[in-house]
């Protein structure tokens, strides 16, 4: 899978980026190793989250999938 990611130089050094497909999803470092790094993290906890249980009849099957 393949996430386009905003990286902004912190005023304070280093740097942070956010995820726009996935709101809320950011993360900082030191340096662009750093940041790469975390921001692996916190992608891989941001889809592991379940928002809501979804909607289901008798009929249906919840599976899980890797991308």
């Amino acid at each position: 899978m393949q996430l386009k990611v905003v990286v902004h130089k912190a005023e304070e050094g280093g740097f942070w980026a956010e995820v726009p497909a996935i709101p809320g999803c950011a993360s900082q470092g030191d340096t662009m190793e750093e940041l790469l790094a975390n921001l692996r993290e916190a992608v891989e906890g941001c889809l592991a989250v379940d928002v809501q249980d979804a909607r289901r009849t008798g009929r249906d099957e919840v599976i899980e999938i890797t991308i």
